[in-house]
C-alpha cells in the first residue's frame, strides 16, 4: 500500500526554529497584554511520531511562560483521533492555541470546530483539509510516496516506515543515531488516517 505525505522535521532544528517565534506569535494572534493569561499551548504530532518529539518546543514555549500540552495522538483515524483530542481540550480551561504537525494538522482543523476557546491554529508542515477532502487526496498532489510497510490489523491495516530508509525518507535533518532510534520506535498509523472524509474544517 502506497500513501503519500508531508515530509516533516520530526524532533529536530527545523521544527524547533518553526515553533521558535510561536510565543511571539501567539501574544499577536490572541490580542494578548501584558498581565492578561497566556493561552495553553496544545501541540498534536503527526504519524510515526510521539508527544516526546515536541520536547525541544515544549522547553521554549515553557521558557516563554506559556502552558502547554502535548496531546499523544492516537494515530487511529480521523474521526476517532479528533475525537479524542476533543475530549482531551475540554479538560483545558481557557483561550488554547493549536499546533498541529504534519497529520496533526488535520485533526487540529476539525476538533478547531467543536470546542471553545480556540484563538488561533498553528500547522508545521500540517495538512489542512477542506471539508469533503481526504488527507490521501492532499498527500498525492505535493510529495513523493513513502517507503511504507502494511501490517493487518483487526479491522483494518496499520502502515510504518521501513527503517531502512527511515532517514532519507522522514528524518533527513536528524543525525544517524537519532534518526535509526526513533526508526525502531516509530508508532505505526492506521490507514484510515488517510482514508477517511474529512467532515468540519475550521474557519
Amino acid at each position: 500500500m502506497r500513501f503519500r505525505f508531508s515530509r516533516p522535521a520530526v524532533a529536530g532544528v527545523t521544527a524547533l526554529t518553526l515553533l521558535a517565534g510561536t510565543a511571539s506569535a501567539t501574544a499577536s494572534a490572541t490580542g494578548a497584554s501584558p498581565g492578561t493569561p497566556k493561552p495553553t499551548i496544545v501541540l498534536v504530532h503527526g504519524a510515526w511520531a510521539d508527544s516526546s518529539s515536541w520536547a525541544p518546543v515544549i522547553e521554549r514555549l515553557r521558557r516563554d511562560g506559556y502552558p502547554v500540552r502535548a496531546i499523544a495522538d492516537r494515530l487511529q483515524g480521523l474521526t476517532s483521533d479528533t475525537a479524542y483530542l476533543t475530549s482531551c481540550l475540554a479538560t483545558i480551561d481557557g483561550p488554547k492555541v493549536l499546533v498541529g504537525h504534519s497529520y496533526g494538522g488535520a485533526v487540529i482543523t476539525n476538533a478547531a470546530t467543536a470546542v471553545t476557546g480556540v484563538k488561533s491554529l498553528v500547522y508545521i508542515a500540517g495538512f489542512i483539509p477542506a471539508k469533503g477532502e481526504t488527507l490521501g487526496e492532499l498527500a498525492a498532489k505535493s510529495t513523493p510516496p513513502l517507503p511504507l510497510i502494511t501490517t493487518p490489523v483487526p479491522g483494518g491495516a496499520e502502515v510504518t516506515i521501513d527503517p531502512a530508509r527511515f532517514r532519507s525518507a522522514f528524518a533527513g535533518d536528524l543525525d544517524k543515531t537519532t534518526a535509526a532510534d526513533l526508526a525502531v520506535t516509530q508508532r505505526p498509523a492506521n490507514t484510515r488516517a488517510v482514508t477517511a472524509i474529512v467532515e468540519q474544517a475550521a474557519r
